[in-house]
């Protein structure tokens, strides 16, 4: 807790519905008292039946309603005495103004922003944070607007998460598209942190949309498309030579044939070419001897 924040204090109100039996009574005899006093012509105690009525009058102001999951805070001329959470019609102070905060979990759908990622790649970002009032009197108290507070710092960390990472992993490194749980999870510690001022809670951040922009998003879908096919060939290229290898070792330890260099290189030319090929291959018959 910081030095000299205004943090929630629990306050217990009178209920209301007890309020809103005995101040009717109380007008109905303070009313009485006025008409007898009058009759009698008894002045000082019809001016005391007249004040009595302006403060029962007063008093009425002192109800309010408090929702489920709401909380009211409560201030007597600037001063902060309280917040009331028990739910139901409650009665206080009339003099207490009493504002509203809701402690319902909340969603900020994050615009799409463009960003420049670890590497310099421009892309786009947007992200779901889920919220929600933990402490009404730092909500109203230690910021101007808490909900526009909320919007504004969940852009800041998500830009600072997008410009911290690569959109793409290299090497192992973390990334934000290979990622998604890790990144979520540092982008909840860093919003939670940015709003821990503000009385809220972060129950969850994640990113909602993740793309490169516009302008170089062509050039990247080929640069994917490229690296896929490298992919792809190489393990082609590696279970070709593995049942090339096969091939050989099967027919040495077989005794089947014996290949010299010469031979056994056109061998592994010729099964390469079937193997690695994309077009089926069209069978030749040799109908001459072995070497011809």
């Amino acid at each position: 807790m910081n030095k000299g924040m205004i943090v929630e204090i629990p306050r217990k109100c009178a209920s209301g519905y007890l309020a809103l039996v005995i101040l009717p009574i109380l007008l109905i005899l303070d009313g009485m008292l006025f008409y007898k006093a009058g009759m009698a012509a008894n002045y000082p105690m019809v001016i005391i039946a007249v004040l009595a009525a302006v403060i029962l009058l007063v008093c009425l102001a002192g109800f309010f309603m408090v929702q489920p999951n709401q909380a009211r805070v409560l201030t007597l001329f600037g001063t902060y005495v309280g917040s009331a959470r028990e739910t139901g019609l409650r009665w206080a102070n009339p003099f207490y103004a009493k504002k509203s905060v809701s402690l319902r979990v909340r969603n900020f759908d994050c615009d799409v922003l463009k960003v420049n990622d670890n590497t310099g790649n421009p892309i786009e970002i947007a992200a779901v944070v889920v919220w929600k009032v933990v402490d009404s009197a730092e909500a109203v108290f230690e910021v101007d607007d808490y909900i526009s507070f909320v919007q504004i710092q969940s852009e800041a960390a998500l830009r600072n998460l997008a410009t911290s990472y690569p959109y793409e992993a290299h090497d192992g490194e973390i990334a934000l598209r290979s990622d998604p749980q890790q990144i979520a999870e540092e982008l909840k510690e860093e919003v939670q942190d940015r709003l821990e001022k503000a009385g809220v809670q972060v129950i969850e951040a994640r990113i909602s949309h993740l793309a490169y922009a516009p302008e170089i998003a062509s050039a990247m879908l080929k640069r994917q498309q490229a690296q896929a096919v490298v992919a792809a060939r190489r393990q082609i290229v590696d279970g070709a030579v593995s049942m090339v290898k096969m091939a050989l070792d099967e027919l040495r330890d077989q005794n089947i044939i014996e290949l010299d260099d010469e031979r056994k290189a056109a061998m592994v030319s010729n099964l390469l070419v079937v193997l690695c090929g994309e077009e089926n291959v069209q069978p030749v018959l040799n109908t001459g001897s072995l070497y011809n």
